[in-house]
């Protein structure tokens, strides 16, 4: 269907009856847009964490609202802001800070977020008219050799001038346009969540690297402890040799025992250094200057605030995400059901034309164009609907796979938990350990010292209690480990309400 008129402005008649119609399409535009509203994937977080052992905890009441997220509440309980300072580290906090003015990686999901979130400008503009002018001048010269010309005419014909603009808008009855705001909204929410999950993880990265860097500093210190011990007890395996005390065998194990502690001292350097050029990597440092000086890991383990279960949904970006694409496919549905109704467009022309330029802008120069148009596909071998299945197929995946990333979050909270749990009774077992063998090694050495017992009993107490020592580090760095990666299966200090609007 296309309505065009052309006429004069003293034509009103035509003009009203034309505003009353315009009037009425703008107020259709505002219909509910057709396609389902969209209801967060329903999920049941448990009332406590496995590993906490609490036994009752009151969960929030549920969002009046309903849709999709209700703002975290605040509370002390909670990680805030900048995780990494409640290690009490400066060092960590002058690496942690770079991150955010320097990595690389950072970066490049910052600006596909900016990226998304200027789609959602582009797709918004759809809801509005557009328009454009052009100024025109057409003089003509016909050919004299033409066939059929009539010399009596005169070849050149006078200007065309012509002002004028078109605009043409396509209403929103259906709501397609506003479904597909919706749709690139919830991406780009989905894109700022990526964003804050790229953050997180670089975050946690750079305190594992670092913390366990430190462990290594705390086993180069044993290590160069020992050496030092065993340069000494070979001294004086070499002076009882010489006194007739000790045997060449005596001398041997020593040298032994003092060589291969040097290697383990080297081989523990060569993974240092591998972490320090991690750490320098993700600060975006200039690995041929960069270093961080010797401190081993003498830090206090803090406590990680939890929070309940149901806190959890709202506070790991990649919950977030995964929650916001649901969002996009269920309007995706509408998008594909906005497809059955008819397409209308309203146009409309003014301006001014003539041949003088004295007479242009004048009233009576002035011309007008309204039209509107609709179109309806009548067939489609079924396309529409295949689409519209595809649509709804494609927001069920979406919300099982929302599901399945809340279940690896609770999974990855009750495995920190259970680390940290564990580990903290190992280490308490491990000290015991460390203590018997301390207690051994003494025995054995005075014994030698006395002429008791032989070198090999002193060798093999200290081998033993240098390797428990090794141990009590390394559970100490895995203490480090799991405590960072509770900080990020909880999602650091981020949370919903951060998400753009």
């Amino acid at each position: 269907m296309r309505l065009q008129e052309q006429i004069e402005p003293k034509d009103g008649v035509l003009r009203c009856a034309a505003l009353p119609c315009l009037l009425a399409l703008v107020l259709l535009a505002g219909c509910k847009p057709v396609g389902p509203n969209y209801k967060q994937p329903a999920y049941q977080p448990p009332a406590a964490y496995k590993e906490t052992g609490a036994s009752s905890v009151v969960l929030p009441p549920p969002n009046p609202q309903g849709g999709a997220w209700q703002p975290a509440n605040p509370s002390d309980g909670l990680l805030k802001g900048n995780w990494w300072e409640i290690y009490q580290d400066p060092q960590l906090n002058r690496l942690e800070d770079r991150i955010a003015t320097t990595n690389v990686q950072l970066r490049q999901a910052l600006e596909n977020y900016q990226a998304a979130r200027d789609q959602v400008a582009a797709v918004r503009a759809n809801l509005f008219p557009t328009a454009n002018g052009a100024v025109s001048e057409n003089p003509e010269k016909y050919s004299s050799n033409q066939p059929l010309f009539n010399k009596s005419s005169n070849t050149i014909y006078p200007n065309d001038l012509v002002l004028g603009a078109q605009a043409s808008w396509e209403p929103d009855f259906w709501g397609r346009i506003r479904r597909s705001v919706e749709q690139a909204r919830a991406s780009a929410q989905a894109s700022a969540a990526d964003l804050a999950n790229v953050d997180l993880t670089l975050h946690a990265e750079m305190a594992s690297d670092y913390f366990a860097l430190r462990g290594l500093d705390s086993e180069i210190r044993l290590l160069t402890d020992t050496v030092a011990d065993l340069e000494q007890q070979l001294a004086l395996t070499q002076q009882r040799l010489a006194g007739g005390v000790s045997t060449e065998v005596d001398v041997a194990q020593a040298q032994t025992q003092l060589d291969t502690v040097r290697a383990q001292l080297t081989d523990v350097g060569v993974a240092r250094a591998q972490y320090e050029h991690a750490i320098g990597t993700l600060g975006n440092y200039d690995l041929s200057q960069f270093s961080i000086p010797p401190s081993p890991l003498d830090l206090p383990l803090p406590k990680i605030p939890l929070g309940v279960p149901s806190q959890l949904l709202e506070r790991r970006p990649d919950i977030a995400a995964a929650e916001r694409l649901s969002a996009a496919a269920n309007a995706q549905i509408g998008i594909a059901v906005s497809a059955y109704y008819p397409a209308i467009g309203l146009s409309a022309t003014g301006g001014f034309q003539s041949t003088n330029a004295g007479t242009w802008i004048q009233g009576p120069s002035s011309l007008w164009t309204l039209g509107a148009q609709a179109a309806e596909l009548l067939f489609d071998a079924g396309q529409r609907h295949a689409l519209n299945a595809q649509a709804r197929h494609a927001y069920d995946a979406q919300a099982d796979a929302y599901r399945n990333t809340v279940f690896a979050a609770f999974e990855d909270v009750e495995d920190q938990l259970s680390g940290l749990r564990i580990l903290e009774q190992e280490s308490s077992q491990e000290a015991q350990a460390v203590a018997a063998a301390q207690h051994s090694f003494d025995l054995s050495n005075a014994r030698y010292k006395g002429g008791v017992t032989s070198y090999l009993e002193v060798l093999t107490a200290e081998a033993t209690l240098l390797e428990n020592q090794r141990t009590a580090i390394d559970i100490e760095s895995r203490q480090f480990a799991s405590s960072v990666g509770l900080v990020r299966a909880l999602g650091g200090g981020w949370d919903v309400t951060q998400l753009p609007k």
